[in-house]
């Protein structure tokens, strides 16, 4: 089979598409033929160096979300018996023809979804509602900030707090992506110049947000913090801006805030299973009905891999950045 490899770390030109063997699926798990899979950041700090895969994963291999069709069954397999539409979360090795995966962390694809929008929806659309709802305790009707909101998981997170009728607050570097952000129901939008904007964040909210879903860090945590309402919750996901900064305790202590780091990659198993769950349950409704919906921006064939990677790090992108792996 076809897969892109990392040769050594470095820029995108040590991705190489390679002939591999194709790997046969053990005890209680499935074996997928790739449709799509997804880009994300986490893909590039990996081919950097910056990011390894966990045990028993391939380090070689990027590619973290997927959708595509069993096509072989190990023993023990129960769900599944061959020729099913499936998408999910993987720690690495989608960026590949076919993928192995146990059998309770893949799902069904809703009903009316494209392997491109299947592929576009787990890592964006779980991560964002992982950390809204479940580590950041969200209930309806609060107020959200959402840093980086043209990216995937910002444009999820958009979504979802809208869906829970919340006013959703974003961060862009750029007017034209919040503009694009008001289409998918955020409320108002902040270009964040220098990492400032709290002041904005303060008056929209009036008085300041309940919910903070940041993917960006960095210099962003001073106003970040500054944004916060009383016993506001902050969940850090993403660190694009980097992964040091100053933190005022005085202000966390007066506000009461929370601050919680989460990430989905390095998961065990049964919290894997649970993620795939809330797929199922929660968010393929979601999807079926309308509710929410993936959001790609461009979609690169397979071997155009090291493009796909060049184009995620300029920023420029609005939503998903796929792999065709048919291609």
């Amino acid at each position: 089979m076809r897969a892109i490899v990392i040769r050594s770390p470095g820029g995108p030109e040590v991705l190489e598409l390679c002939d591999i063997p194709e790997p046969d699926p053990p005890y209680g798990h499935v074996r997928v033929r790739v449709q799509a899979a997804g880009v994300n950041r986490a893909d590039l700090m990996q081919r950097a160096g910056h990011y390894p895969a966990p045990p028993g994963v391939p380090s070689d291999i990027p590619g973290l979300e997927y959708a595509g069709t069993v096509d072989a069954v190990g023993p023990g397999v129960a769900r599944f018996s061959g020729g099913e539409r499936v998408y999910g979360l993987v720690a690495g090795g989608a960026y590949a023809e076919k993928i192995v995966v146990h059998e309770r962390e893949t799902v069904a694809v809703p009903e009316g979804l494209s392997d491109e929008e299947a592929a576009s929806v787990p890592e964006a659309f779980l991560t964002a509602l992982d950390a809204l709802l479940v580590r950041g305790h969200l209930a309806p009707g609060e107020r959200v900030l959402v840093h980086a909101a043209g990216s995937g998981v910002g444009t999820a997170g958009i979504q979802i707090a809208r869906a829970l009728g919340c006013l959703v607050i974003g961060t862009s570097r750029t007017e034209d992506k919040l503009e694009r952000c008001r289409s998918l129901g955020m409320d108002a939008g902040v270009v964040a110049e220098g990492g400032k904007f709290a002041d904005k964040v303060i008056a929209l909210s009036k008085g300041g947000v309940d919910v903070v879903l940041d993917l960006v860090g960095g210099a962003y945590l001073a106003d970040t913090i500054a944004s916060c309402a009383p016993r506001a919750r902050i969940v850090a996901v993403g660190l694009t801006a980097g992964a040091r900064a100053e933190l005022d305790l005085g202000a966390v202590l007066r506000k009461r805030l929370e601050i919680v780091g989460t990430v989905m990659r390095a998961r065990p198993l049964e919290e894997k299973i649970e993620a795939a769950r809330l797929l199922d349950k929660t968010l393929g409704p979601w999807i079926a009905r309308g509710v929410v919906k993936p959001v790609i921006d461009r979609v690169f064939a397979l071997g155009d891999a090291r493009d796909a990677h060049t184009y995620v790090a300029s920023n420029a992108s609005f939503g998903k950045v796929l792999l065709d792996a048919r291609r």
